[in-house]
């Protein structure tokens, strides 16, 4: 199998598409893997997958077609299998690999490669995940301000507005559906030998301690930035799948950038409000955040 990379157009925040179908490929599980030359939907990212795939329809000759899923594939350049997931054994962007978008159905769609395709994402879901896609990095940087004092030496690692990143530094994990992000972040001797502190100083209560002062201090952030309706968009270097791309919020503070293949909102005022819950796991070796948007 020979196919060039998926074109894209969700970091614009497009919904829907045109595009000729390229090949369809039964899978493992019993579904149909459709490609298409370009897509409006996001698949889940085998590298980094935090963002949920978009579902919708995809309709051919008038037959419409349920998305259940949307997936990563590749293929190598041998030109052989399709790998999905999982199952792709490079990072996504090896420039010897066609990366591809998986439009996932239940069942065989038939006789479509070479038929035109009318592409629709599920739009609803779609801007939920987008609201919890753009407070998870509006938290990263509140986070990243609030913790700023615990740091006893500068990691070598600064955020847009020149904070010790603590979110890239401690990061575990980030995940989000629909209703809420929830970040988890690492807190063991890797983060300390970097320099950061949880324990108590003369200056500081400990974390666990100092958890609703922080919280407050985060929250109160947030909607500052909400009540600004700051500006957001992606950067985007190229139509391909696998372009660099790049969240940029034009906070009060400054712009704001952070790298980034999801999708977000295009401005901060289509939220009513947006706010984080802060703990740590029961053995405190773990920081978790889960920030929850509500839609204006």
């Amino acid at each position: 199998m020979t196919l060039p990379t998926t074109h894209v157009s969700f970091p614009a925040g497009s919904v829907t598409g045109e595009s000729p179908v390229l090949a369809v490929q039964p899978l493992a599980d019993g579904r149909y893997a459709v490609v298409t030359a370009a897509t409006p939907f996001h698949p889940l990212d085998h590298t980094w997958p935090d963002q949920p795939a978009d579902t919708g329809t995809l309709t051919v000759d008038g037959v419409e077609l349920a998305v259940v899923d949307c997936l990563t594939g590749a293929v190598g350049p041998d030109g052989g299998e399709l790998l999905v997931g999982a199952d792709i054994p490079v990072r996504r962007g090896d420039e010897e690999w066609s990366w591809l978008v998986l439009h996932l159905l239940a069942g065989d769609p038939g006789d479509v490669v070479g038929r035109t395709a009318q592409l629709s994402v599920d739009a609803e879901r779609r801007g939920a995940l987008s609201a919890s896609h753009s407070g998870c990095h509006l938290l990263a940087l509140a986070l990243n301000a609030a913790l700023a004092p615990r740091w006893r030496k500068d990691p070598g690692r600064a955020d847009a507005f020149g904070n010790p990143d603590f979110d890239s530094l401690a990061m575990a994990s980030s995940v989000m559906d629909t209703e809420a992000s929830t970040d988890t972040y690492r807190l063991g001797k890797s983060l300390k030998k970097k320099g950061f502190t949880a324990d108590a100083t003369e200056e500081l209560p400990a974390l666990a301690d100092a958890l609703p002062a922080l919280t407050e201090a985060v929250n109160a952030q947030l909607a500052a930035w909400v009540a600004a309706d700051a500006p957001v968009r992606i950067d985007v270097p190229g139509p391909e799948l696998t372009a660099r791309r790049q969240w940029h919020c034009e906070l009060p503070a400054g712009p704001a950038q952070i790298f980034c293949g999801g999708t977000h909102l295009h401005h901060l005022g289509e939220l009513a409000e947006l706010c984080t819950e802060l703990r740590l796991s029961e053995d405190g070796s773990e920081l978790i955040a889960v920030t929850r948007p509500k839609r204006a």
